[in-house]
């Protein structure tokens, strides 16, 4: 399974990468929504890891468009914000797994598997 990981934070986007081929997935890494919607080919039955703060189009944008797709790729949603505003993205965002960073190694295995 090919998971896509759509964070700005260089950083945090090649620890998920690392993390996730040591759990033998296939990671690709986009640095903002923009760059993952005009080039990733996502189908339904990868996974999209995704910054809910990322610059110029949200990750709520992103993940909008994803959700209407016909055969639209699982979604977790993750962020640095604080709890009280990850609750409201919660309600924007029915049915998606939301995490906070920063993510524990055995919090992200659960995630994905």
């Amino acid at each position: 399974m090919v998971v896509h990981i759509v964070e700005d934070d260089e950083a945090v986007a090649d620890a998920l990468a690392i993390v996730l081929g040591e759990l033998n997935y296939h990671p690709a890494v986009y640095s903002d929504g923009e760059t993952f919607l005009t080039e990733a080919e996502v189908s339904a039955d990868d996974l999209v890891i995704l910054d809910l703060g990322l610059p110029g189009m949200s990750g709520v944008e992103v993940a909008r468009q994803l959700n209407s797709r016909t055969e639209p790729p699982r979604i977790i949603a993750i962020s640095g914000k604080p709890q009280a505003r990850l609750n409201r993205h919660m309600q924007n965002l029915p049915g998606m797994t939301v995490l906070r960073k920063p993510l524990s190694i055995e919090t992200l295995a659960d995630a994905v598997s």
